[in-house]
């Protein structure tokens, strides 16, 4: 189902990553894995990928910095299509997801039928 597609998640909790890797490598998808903005950006610089899920709250470097300083880089990975997930969901969050770049914003927990729902729509991955 996930057609070789690569996903970055960029989440510093390892049961998520752990929940997050066996749903999607199930389906089909390569998993790559940053515990932070900042590893996620050097991850970028050697692997391309096709979709990113990322955490809001992290340490070092936040999701919505790490989407922010990505969108106003040069390049294909400026538009990689992006995923924040994170346990708030008041409106103010979900804007401040928009203003920094994200394609959709989920609140945790996200079930597996939605993750994968939404892994194969932003990569265009037929369902």
């Amino acid at each position: 189902m996930g057609a070789q597609k690569t996903i970055l998640v960029v989440d510093d909790a390892s049961l998520v990553r752990l929940y997050y890797r066996s749903t999607l490598e199930q389906a089909g998808y390569r998993v790559k894995e940053a515990l932070n903005g900042i590893e996620g950006l050097e991850k970028l610089l050697t692997t391309a990928v096709d979709l990113l899920i990322v955490d809001v709250n992290m340490p070092q470097m936040d999701g919505l910095t790490f989407l922010s300083k990505l969108r106003g880089k040069e390049g294909p990975p400026a538009s990689i299509p992006a995923l924040i997930t994170s346990t708030e969901s008041g409106e103010h969050d979900f804007a401040a997801a928009r203003t920094a770049g994200a394609n959709f914003y989920l609140v945790k927990p996200i079930d597996r039928e939605t993750l994968l729902e939404f892994a194969a729509m932003l990569c265009g991955v037929p369902q």
